[in-house]
């Protein structure tokens, strides 16, 4: 299966835009890290839902290929997430995903989101992959 270096290579060349860093993969699990920039914050001083979601949406998809290998085509269908409490500003935002089912056709994870350093999660994310036939 695909590497940290692999698999952070390949969403450098795919998506440009993405500020997080991948620091783990495998046995269906991962963890992201993306540095908080100022343009992502919204008023009083939080780091905006959409920063979160992206974070979630790319440990889950990370903790995915970690299984199935790089397959681009791997989407998206559902994303629940439970904001907990207020992320801090001034903290990146990690994101520790782990699979919790793995089929031919579809992947279920969750991720907990946290600032950086500190231990109670600021949110709580359920996500669902459709697999391309024949990837997994």
């Amino acid at each position: 299966m695909p590497s940290v270096s692999e698999i952070a290579s390949f969403l450098a060349a795919e998506f440009p835009q993405s500020r997080c860093t991948v620091l783990a993969v495998g046995d269906k699990a991962a963890t992201i890290r993306h540095e908080v920039g100022h343009a992502e914050l919204r008023p009083g001083g939080t780091v905006s839902g959409p920063v979160l979601m992206t974070v979630a949406d790319v440990a889950l998809y990370v903790a995915l290929l970690g299984e199935i290998g790089i397959v681009p085509l791997a989407v998206t269908t559902s994303l629940n997430i439970n904001f907990l409490r207020k992320p801090s500003a001034d903290r990146a935002i990690i994101g520790e995903c782990k699979l919790i089912k793995l089929g031919r056709t579809l992947a279920v994870g969750e991720v907990s989101l946290y600032s950086e350093g500190l231990e109670d999660p600021v949110a709580h994310v359920v996500g669902t992959y459709a697999i391309p036939r024949g990837a997994a």
